[in-house]
């Protein structure tokens, strides 16, 4: 099990002097290995680093789920150098939406924050023939939550990959 807390899995532009705060999106599920780590990979590449991403997990796997990295390098997307991350209160505190993904009762709670529960296969054990209808329901629920948070049309996923 990794000690490794949650941190934002977008990079920040130091060209960029807007003082506007991003908004922020925090992917929550048990093992931080599949569903969390596809829909956190999802919503930075097409919401063009727009929105905040971070993602993390209440029991953190010791490696990212290899079907879900295939599924994704299907996408154009390449998750092989993420980990999985445990939970912490700080990475919920500093959220402005909160998706979880099956972690039930041991994902913190706090008043005021937007949260959200998809529930969807857990794609631990499945090969990638499983996991790739998990994928395309996380983009299609992606795509939404920019909608969204980004009502400008700005990022929401429309170019090609």
């Amino acid at each position: 099990m990794t000690t490794e807390t949650a941190e934002t899995t977008s990079e920040t532009d130091p060209t960029d002097t807007s003082t506007e705060k991003k908004p922020s999106v925090l992917f929550v599920c048990v093992h931080n290995a599949g569903r969390s780590q596809m829909a956190a990979a999802y919503l930075n590449h097409l919401s063009e680093g727009r929105i905040e991403v971070l993602s993390a997990g209440s029991q953190p796997a010791d490696q990212i789920n290899p079907s879900a990295v295939e599924a994704m390098k299907e996408e154009g997307i390449d998750i092989t150098a993420e980990t999985p991350k445990i939970l912490t209160t700080e990475a919920v505190k500093a959220s402005d939406v909160v998706v979880t993904m099956g972690c039930g009762d041991e994902c913190p709670y706090f008043p005021g924050k937007r949260y959200e529960d998809w529930v969807l296969e857990d794609p631990a054990g499945k090969g990638v023939e499983s996991v790739r209808p998990i994928r395309d329901e996380i983009k299609g629920r992606i795509q939404q939550l920019i909608k969204e948070l980004l009502p400008t049309g700005a990022g929401t996923g429309t170019q090609s990959t």
